[in-house]
């Protein structure tokens, strides 16, 4: 989705991220350690697809299933599933975590997506980033926009993030993820919430949010508990992106709000 949901970035946090242990074939491991803690990764190395990751659709030339967007580690990597790490207030300004939040935003923008959390580079913590823009949402149709509820909004960066629902109100809509290529699924999601946690000064940050945005918050979220987008996915409505204008099988509930 989000896909929620950028290739390979670069130096800033090179040194932190990018201390490769013994390379496989068509893929790199990443050794790291915050806090005195190390976690290894595998990222791949292949060419992502323009808008591979979170914008929901095919809109502007999405990949298709055999896309890879480096950069991210991919489903079946533990640290995708399982819960990560706070950040703890003293560590925010370090040179390692701010170099964490460059390179998230970094990947981010490249593959191009709309969101990402620090598990998805292969760190265990609880970091988000997310950004939608203009640009991006002129690539999808105009009915997908509306029904979606879809606006623009700034760079934000999220550390140790608290999500809560703000309303019953529901709304099922197909999701990719930059953790898993080329695919999507139907997801039903909360249309309004509220999260907390610090900025990336260490200062407190509150979001609201609604529709598509709100969407995003879920699905980065989520990431944090080790849990993807397919681990919530409506039965059946996994699909290749080249399928995803196909119907729906007989008995999935339809898109939209409910």
């Amino acid at each position: 989705m989000v896909a929620l949901l950028r290739p390979v970035p670069a130096a800033a946090a090179a040194a932190l991220l990018l201390a490769p242990a013994a390379p496989l074939a068509g893929s790199a491991v990443a050794a790291s350690a915050v806090s005195g803690r190390r976690w290894r990764s595998v990222r791949t190395n292949a060419g992502g697809g323009w808008l591979s990751g979170l914008l929901g659709g095919k809109g502007g030339g999405a990949p298709t299933a055999m896309a890879v967007t480096p950069g991210t580690v991919k489903a079946g990597d533990p640290v995708l599933h399982e819960p990560a790490r706070e950040v703890a207030l003293g560590d925010v300004a370090s040179e390692k975590v701010q170099g964490v939040i460059d390179r998230m935003i970094d990947v981010m923008r490249k593959a191009p997506g709309v969101g990402l959390a620090a598990p998805q580079i292969g760190v265990p913590l609880r970091i988000i980033v997310l950004e939608d823009t203009q640009e991006y949402i002129s690539y999808a149709p105009k009915k997908d926009i509306e029904a979606q509820d879809r606006r623009p909004f700034d760079l934000l960066v999220i550390i140790n993030p608290k999500l809560k629902n703000t309303s019953k109100r529901t709304a099922l809509f197909f999701e990719g993820c930059l953790s898993v290529d080329g695919y999507r699924a139907v997801v039903e999601r909360h249309l309004d919430v509220e999260v907390s946690g610090l900025d990336r000064n260490g200062s407190p940050i509150k979001v609201q949010a609604s529709g598509w945005q709100a969407r995003i918050l879920q699905h980065e979220c989520d990431h944090l508990e080790g849990t993807l987008y397919v681990d919530k996915m409506v039965p059946r409505t996994f699909r290749i992106v080249d399928n995803l204008d196909l119907p729906l099988p007989i008995g999935c509930p339809p898109l939209g709000a409910r």
